[in-house]
């Protein structure tokens, strides 16, 4: 045989038996795998995880990001209402001030011209129609308002008191252009007299049957900052009183009743200094010794005036000057109406002192201006030493 044909046979036979061999190696691992055979055997690759754990984990993820974000839309919500709510308040509390206080200077206007010297009865006759015409308005703006949800309720008792109001004043005009020269006042009396109660309600109604109320609401519902208004339509109840009526109805027609005529001095008239007391520390002054006032944000003197004359006395002037030290502090007010024998107080505060007024002597000084006819002036005023200290 030659070397050529050698050469193919050996080819020929060599071939499978490489390919079984090649078969053998690859699966010889497997067999090492499962620990039939010795030696170091291949290296195992990384554990993975099972398949359905992964989106399970970002599936989890997602729901805790979701319910965070829908507790913080909560939050968010709630504080945007919790701020939209304090604003209808605050609002609505504004539009109600407006009308209160608007009310309140037209019953202080009411007891300026009831107690005007020189007074006439159509002039008064003729201001107390305006008087009614103009709350009559407010009543109508009361209406129009629409107050929060749980004020509604409250809220009509605000429109009852302003309706009040304007029919006390146009029953007082009407009940006094009815009034007829006669020598027996007693009739025209009460009934001006009881005309005016309506006035005087409609304060308590509107102190106990809505500014309470209202307030006690905005209490549970955590509103802050919201304030209720108050309107005092007659501050001083003495004023529609009926011995004020008497008086009023001498004034206008002194002729028929006896009385004096306007503007007139005739018998006992005079008012006197009562006492001159610090607030809040409550301690009456003394001319005799000097008095440690402790000064702090709320600092007033209550001065006490009575009349101690035998007539209604208007407009009475009341002066109080501190001195302490650089210029002196003067404040003045007056009492619209003091009948004979009643005591009226007047407070005054809002003090700016200067520096050296504390550690230094000072006065305070009261004094009740002289009324027309009075002759006795001696108990009408008074000074008070004082010091001067920090609360």
């Amino acid at each position: 045989m030659s070397t050529h044909d050698d050469e193919i046979e050996f080819d020929f036979f060599d071939e499978p038996e490489t390919v079984e061999a090649a078969q053998r190696g690859r699966r010889l691992p497997r067999r090492e795998r499962r620990g039939d055979g010795g030696g170091e055997g291949p290296r195992r690759p990384p554990m993975r995880a099972p398949t359905g754990l992964v989106p399970l984990a970002r599936l989890v993820g997602l729901i805790a990001i979701a319910i965070a974000l829908v507790v913080a839309l909560v939050f968010w919500v709630g504080a945007c209402q919790g701020k939209n709510k304090h604003a209808d308040y605050a609002s609505y509390a504004a539009k109600v001030k407006t009308i209160a206080q608007s009310s309140s200077e037209l019953g202080k206007e009411l007891a300026t011209k009831m107690t005007a010297p020189g007074l006439k009865q159509a002039d008064l006759e003729t201001s107390l129609q305006r008087y009614a015409q103009q709350e009559q308005q407010a009543y109508d703006l009361a209406q129009q308002i629409r107050a929060p949800g749980p004020l509604r309720r409250i809220h009509q008792h605000l429109v009852d008191a302003l309706e009040l109001r304007a029919k006390g004043l146009a029953a007082l005009g009407d009940a006094l252009s009815q009034v007829t020269v006669a020598r027996d006042s007693s009739k025209p009396v009460a009934t001006l007299t009881a005309k005016a109660q309506l006035l005087t309600a409609s304060d308590v109604v509107w102190d106990e049957l809505y500014r309470v109320p209202a307030s006690q609401e905005l209490t549970a519902l955590g509103i802050t900052g919201v304030v209720v208004p108050e309107s005092h339509f007659i501050s001083n109840p003495e004023l529609v009183s009926a011995r004020s009526f008497s008086i009023l109805f001498g004034r206008l027609h002194p002729a028929s009743t006896g009385g004096a005529p306007s503007g007139t001095t005739t018998g006992k008239h005079g008012d006197a200094l009562v006492s001159a007391k610090v607030l809040p520390q409550g301690a009456t002054l003394s001319t005799s010794t000097s008095t440690v006032v402790k000064v702090s944000a709320d600092l007033s003197f209550l001065v006490t005036v009575q009349d101690s004359g035998d007539f209604q006395e208007l407009n009475v002037p009341v002066t109080l000057t501190i001195t302490a030290g650089g210029k002196p502090i003067v404040q003045r007010h007056s009492i619209q109406l003091i009948q004979p024998a009643q005591q009226q107080t007047v407070s005054f505060g809002n003090f700016n002192l200067p520096p050296t007024a504390f550690g230094a002597n000072a006065t305070v000084k009261v004094e009740v201006g002289v009324v027309a006819g009075e002759i006795k002036t001696d108990n009408n005023k008074a000074t008070y030493p004082v010091l001067f200290t920090l609360s």
